[in-house]
């Protein structure tokens, strides 16, 4: 049954919606994955809080063009196509690094990402994978920020222990 102005309208609204709210776009192309696969698939992006949704792609060109952001995006809008929404950056392409893993399967492929204004094309899945997350990124900054704090201490704390052990030798030798 074909959809209804209306119905048209607001699934635009609501891709639109999505656009708006998120700064992290995978666009997918998932034909070949049985009904378990794909179940699997959206249960993986769930878990990884990432929303994972197969729109026309006619409704997702409308969505996209009154966004000039996405505009690299929409020669991708051909064939069988899904999109990743949201969660940390790197969490769809980990999702399907894996999926494809654990799967031996060729499907679903990346055909474009778009993050916070940078787009990607086909073929940067292991280089989006292989990016940070936000606490990790977030541990290596405290961890850089820390360093020097505990050089400092380090050598302040350095001449007490050298004397406390100085002291030790002497008395073991007096005793």
């Amino acid at each position: 049954m074909p959809m209804t102005k209306a119905h048209k309208e607001t699934v635009v609204a609501e891709i639109a919606q999505m656009l708006d709210a998120n700064t992290i776009v995978y666009l997918t192309n998932y034909s070949g994955l049985t009904v378990s696969q794909a179940n699997d698939l959206r249960n993986r992006f769930r878990d990884a809080g990432v929303s994972f949704k197969v729109y026309k792609n006619t409704l997702v060109r409308l969505a996209m063009e009154e966004r000039p952001a996405y505009s690299e995006l929409l020669e991708y809008l051909k064939g069988p196509t899904a999109i990743a929404f949201g969660g940390e950056p790197s969490a769809p392409a980990r999702v399907i690094r894996d999926f494809l893993k654990d799967e031996s399967a060729t499907r679903p492929e990346v055909k474009a990402v778009y993050i916070d204004g940078a787009f990607y094309g086909e073929g940067s899945l292991d280089v989006l994978a292989s990016l940070k997350s936000k606490d990790e990124l977030i541990g290596d900054v405290v961890g850089l920020l820390l360093a020097p704090v505990s050089n400092v201490l380090g050598k302040v704390q350095a001449p007490a222990r050298n004397l406390a052990a100085a002291i030790r030798e002497i008395a073991g030798r007096a005793a």
